[in-house]
């Protein structure tokens, strides 16, 4: 029997693009009404912008097709735990649910470090789960730093 895939599992295939142009492997993808409206990987030394996270540039993508900052009615799906630029952007665009694959220690800003959204001055706090695609977007950033060891 074939595995349906998933969002996620696009999220990662976004990541495994970004790795194979030397990007660390992050994919994101916004999802609207079942559909995906927009999705990417990371593309920060690609666009020389250390903003061009792939939550931040699929946060764009969705909002120029939809002709709307606020992006209420959909979900996203990134395969890293947000950092706090990630997470703010999430809030702006009134992001509905976040579901991430790997949780991030050192950067991630969600259940790790500053905890965007459970503070006082967050304006929009989404849905999250975590540990979704885990095993597998935990490998792909493993072995992505191991290979430049």
């Amino acid at each position: 029997m074939m595995k349906t895939p998933t969002f996620m599992d696009e999220a990662l295939r976004q990541a495994e693009a970004a790795a194979a142009c030397g990007e660390v492997p992050v994919g994101a993808v916004v999802v609207r009404d079942g559909e995906i409206i927009a999705s990417t990987g990371n593309r920060t030394l690609t666009d020389n912008d250390p903003t061009a996270h792939a939550e931040v540039l699929v946060i764009r993508e969705a909002a120029a097709r939809l002709g709307s900052q606020r992006l209420i009615d959909c979900d996203l799906y990134v395969t890293l735990e947000p950092c706090a630029m990630c997470a703010g952007a999430i809030s702006f665009a009134r992001i509905q649910r976040l579901y991430f694959g790997a949780g991030d220690p050192k950067g991630g800003a969600v259940e790790h470090g500053p905890r965007f959204f459970v503070q006082a001055t967050c304006h929009h706090a989404p849905e999250v789960y975590s540990g979704i695609g885990e095993m597998r977007a935990a490998t792909l950033l493993k072995d992505f730093f191991r290979d430049r060891l």
